[in-house]
């Protein structure tokens, strides 16, 4: 039985994904690990990668397609065929550290020996099973190989992509409850298997965005921690012009607002006084008021 299932959704991006599973196979624990990638949609150029004989030294990879429909049921899909008591979430274009799922495993296992210094800071967080049901996040950062511009600085400093920052007191424990939910990032999280199958992400979200999140909100309800493990390292091989990125903020607005219409957690952020103090930041002639100003237009236009 393999030891890690890796789950990875992609889309239409073979020679990334190919980046992705060289890191893979070059894991440390390589021989332990069970691949699943997600085709969402189907793509002739991605299944060729998987066409036999692989060129991969992994165990056999399983690929799967599924209709078009966005990376939360690619996850759920991937999920029903693993058989690890572990699921690793990565993206396509996330190359992981030599060592990363050894670390992922070693912070489960730590988990269920050391339970009294894991406490987290604020909120019981013992979870169902106790710790041992914890969610496991790992550090990400842009990738030196792709130009690093100005705006993927900024989105990594800021919190605005990634908030590693904002937890790096944290290294090595559990987050505050009260928190939890913001850090749910599935570029790089490990979980229990069990609990991956009874906590699936929705299916009912069409728009890019948020999905992590929500579905962050309901382990933290069910009382399953999120432990921060800054040494399963990856880099985010991914290029981001501020078009782009001011592109992406309108989409997450029109998504914040669809997600509104679901889940409590996102109506408490579209109230009148947090819509009123994003509109008032928005005019700031920052980096930041243009991705305000971007999220502004995003929701406008969901509302029409």
């Amino acid at each position: 039985m393999p030891s890690l299932s890796v789950v990875i959704p992609t889309h239409r991006r073979p020679q990334i994904l190919k980046l992705c599973l060289r890191c893979l196979e070059a894991q440390t624990i390589a021989d332990e690990l069970e691949v699943i990638v997600v085709s969402d949609g189907p793509d002739p150029e991605t299944a060729t990668l998987f066409k036999e004989p692989t060129p991969y030294a992994l165990r056999p990879i399983t690929y799967l397609e599924i209709p078009k429909s966005q990376q939360g049921v690619a996850r759920n899909f991937g999920v029903k065929h693993a058989h690890a008591p572990f699921v690793l979430f990565i993206g396509d274009d996330i190359l992981l550290e030599r060592d990363a799922c050894e670390k992922h495993l070693a912070a489960h296992a730590r988990i269920r020996k050391e339970q009294p210094p894991l406490a987290p800071t604020g909120g019981k967080g013992t979870g169902e099973r106790g710790l041992d049901a914890a969610a496991i996040l790992g550090f990400v950062t842009w990738d030196p190989v792709v130009e690093i511009t100005p705006v993927m600085r900024w989105l990594e400093k800021s919190g605005w992509q990634f908030g590693y920052p904002q937890i790096r007191k944290y290294a090595h424990r559990l987050l505050p409850t009260k928190i939890q939910e913001n850090y749910t990032y599935t570029s790089n999280i490990s979980i229990p298997t069990e609990i991956a199958r009874r906590f699936r992400f929705r299916e009912d979200i069409t728009l890019y965005g948020w999905e992590d999140i929500e579905w962050g909100d309901r382990l933290k309800k069910a009382g399953i921690p999120l432990l921060y493990e800054p040494e399963a390292k990856a880099l985010h091989h991914h290029h981001i012009t501020l078009e782009q990125s001011l592109t992406r903020m309108e989409t997450l607005g029109a998504s914040l607002v669809h997600m509104g219409s679901l889940s409590p957690l996102f109506r408490r952020k579209l109230t009148w006084h947090r819509r009123l103090a994003l509109h008032l930041r928005s005019f700031a002639p920052t980096i930041g008021g243009r991705h305000r100003r971007a999220l502004l237009r995003g929701m406008r236009k969901a509302r029409k």
